[in-house]
């Protein structure tokens, strides 16, 4: 399947889940909203489950290959500011993403819990990286536990950009992305 219909699905596939969630979603709706013929659907995905699966994969593939894509030798708080900045990019150009995920990564147990599980690692284990970069420089409190704040930094991305999304889209994404950066500073001591 080419990038163009994939990116189609996908778009399509986020756009109508705002107002339905994925639940009440058919393959019928998804096709129609992308343009292309149901049978495309089946053919690459076997099942909207399928074709859900391989979205999310999707998605979390593009918003982990502009994480990597932020990544430098820059102060180690940088790099997370641009990683911040780039996540509350990604997701105001695709808000539906992040309710899809907020939604379904914390519902036990979840249709795609098991491929979300394995999504949200590759994007925990980018952040990780910066994270401990900040530990080997002496930069973290004592105690605090690297796998725990990656965690947590991702799901305040990921909440901060909904809630910015939902509740305060007026305000800019570089004041939503200071104030999450206020937050982490407190973390990491230059």
């Amino acid at each position: 399947m080419s990038g163009g219909t994939k990116q189609k699905l996908f778009e399509a596939t986020l756009e109508l889940s705002k107002s339905r969630g994925l639940v009440g979603l058919t393959v019928d709706d998804i096709a129609a909203a992308a343009g292309v013929a149901k049978g495309t659907v089946y053919y690459n995905f076997g099942s909207k489950d399928g074709l859900v699966d391989a979205l999310l994969r999707y998605g979390v593939d593009m918003l982990a290959l502009r994480l990597r894509a932020a990544v430098s030798d820059a102060d180690p708080l940088d790099v997370i500011e641009a990683q911040v900045d780039t996540t509350l990019e990604f997701i105001a150009q695709y808000p539906g993403f992040s309710q899809i995920l907020v939604s379904e990564l914390w519902r036990t147990p979840g249709q795609w819990h098991g491929t979300l599980s394995l999504l949200r690692e590759e994007i925990i284990s980018i952040v990780k990286q910066q994270l401990s970069r900040l530990e080997s420089a002496g930069r973290l409190p004592e105690g605090v536990e690297i796998p725990t704040a990656a965690a947590g930094l991702f799901g305040t991305m990921l909440v901060v950009a909904l809630d910015w999304q939902v509740f305060g889209p007026q305000r800019t994404r570089a004041e939503v992305r200071d104030a999450v950066m206020v937050l982490i500073r407190g973390l990491g001591r230059r």
